[in-house]
């Protein structure tokens, strides 16, 4: 495991920010779904259902409140019952990294070879869906090409999913969820992290580590403009390294949230591209972002980069307070038990350092505990 120490070796000090200096990002679209592109349609994924590590006897449904975490580390989604650990495994292809579940149990799964769609109910992998996008070889580790953020639209009927194009900008691809088949695409940022949708489904969100930006994207025109989201500056000293990563649509206002380092919250107006930034506590570099039921701010904290606090959990209320809960090593994502009560956080972590497992939080008294499961698990979710 990497120690923080180690870590820290890779960055530059943040105390001592430069000022930003523009990068320019493609804004030519090609399509957004449903509408005719002039190229040939992919034939939608048709691959035989994967069986399950362990499968579920004839009848039966796996059980609400189980989790399903991507095996960066491996080429499987682990169910994962958060009292006892992993109950089951599904094939979906090389390094999955991000995941979304939709209403009707079905799991769309980035991976490095397409998005596969897994049946959490049965524990199945019933497609794969190819990548219109070439992002070279099939690979693993942290710049591997092929899908990173993933999200559905509110309605069920589109996934989107940010393809990274090794050393080049990034693509966000539109996937018909009925027909399992890519409709559209369009240019984004290098290294698109993260992918979230507006509550109202019009606009969909792409955080681009690489190019210090958010691409909002018009969902019904596939017109795109890109937001620079940069409170350290995105060339020379700390601001070169110091990158946006995940972030939530605040349920309030429509605003995005974008935690820096423990110290700045960038709270981000689509609308007008306009940046605020919040002051935050936990001096430490962030990564992945989860929302509970009462509009708290979950933020998963990986380490100090070269001076600050180690990892830790933070859960930041709508007023601003936040609470720390320290944790054992680096993580990379967070999601939240339906009551609230409980955040489970993915050891594994997009750098070196990661671990096969989760930490169980409870977030009213802080006690956690660690729970293996997974090969280097990064997205998760709560069935």
């Amino acid at each position: 495991m990497t120690t923080p120490n180690r870590h820290r070796r890779r960055h530059r000090n943040p105390r001592r920010p430069r000022g930003a200096a523009a990068v320019a990002a493609a804004a030519a679209v090609l399509v957004l779904g449903g509408c005719a592109t002039g190229a040939a349609e992919p034939t939608a994924g048709t691959a035989a259902p994967a069986p399950s590590g362990t499968p579920l006897p004839g009848g039966s449904r796996t059980p609400a409140g189980t989790l399903l975490v991507a095996d960066f580390g491996a080429d499987t989604v682990t169910f994962v019952d958060p009292r006892r650990g992993a109950v089951g495994t599904v094939r979906v292809g090389t390094a999955p990294y991000g995941l979304a579940v939709g209403a009707d149990g079905l799991a769309w799964v980035a991976t490095a070879e397409g998005v596969a769609v897994v049946d959490t109910r049965t524990r199945e992998r019933v497609a794969r869906i190819p990548y219109r996008t070439a992002t070279g070889p099939v690979t693993t580790g942290e710049y591997r090409g092929g899908g990173m953020g993933m999200a559905l639209s509110p309605d069920g009927t589109r996934a989107y999913v940010g393809v990274n194009v090794p050393d080049g900008p990034g693509v966000l691809e539109v996937v018909d969820t009925a027909a399992r088949r890519v409709t559209g695409t369009v240019p984004v940022g290098r290294r698109p992290f993260d992918v979230d949708v507006a509550r109202d489904g019009r606009e969909v969100y792409v955080t681009n580590h690489d190019s210090f930006d958010v691409t909002v994207v018009t969902a019904a025109t596939g017109a795109a403009r890109r937001v620079e989201v940069a409170p350290y500056g995105t060339e020379g000293g700390p601001g070169s390294w110091l990158k946006p990563h995940y972030a939530v649509v605040r349920p309030s206002d429509g605003r995005l949230l974008l935690p820096f380092e423990g110290e700045r919250l960038a709270v981000v107006d689509p609308a007008t591209g306009r940046t605020t930034i919040e002051p935050m506590t936990a001096d430490t570099h962030q990564h992945g972002v989860a929302l509970t039921p009462d509009g708290g701010l979950l933020v998963v904290g990986t380490g100090a980069v070269l001076e600050g606090d180690g990892p830790s959990l933070t859960l930041r209320a709508p007023d601003g307070g936040e609470r720390l809960y320290p944790l054992d090593g680096p993580h990379e994502d967070v999601a939240v038990s339906a009551d609230g009560r409980t955040a489970y956080v993915t050891g594994g972590h997009t750098r070196d350092g990661y671990w096969n497992g989760l930490t169980v939080v409870d977030l009213a008294t802080g006690d956690t505990r660690r729970l293996p499961a997974g090969s280097r698990p990064l997205g998760i979710a709560v069935l």
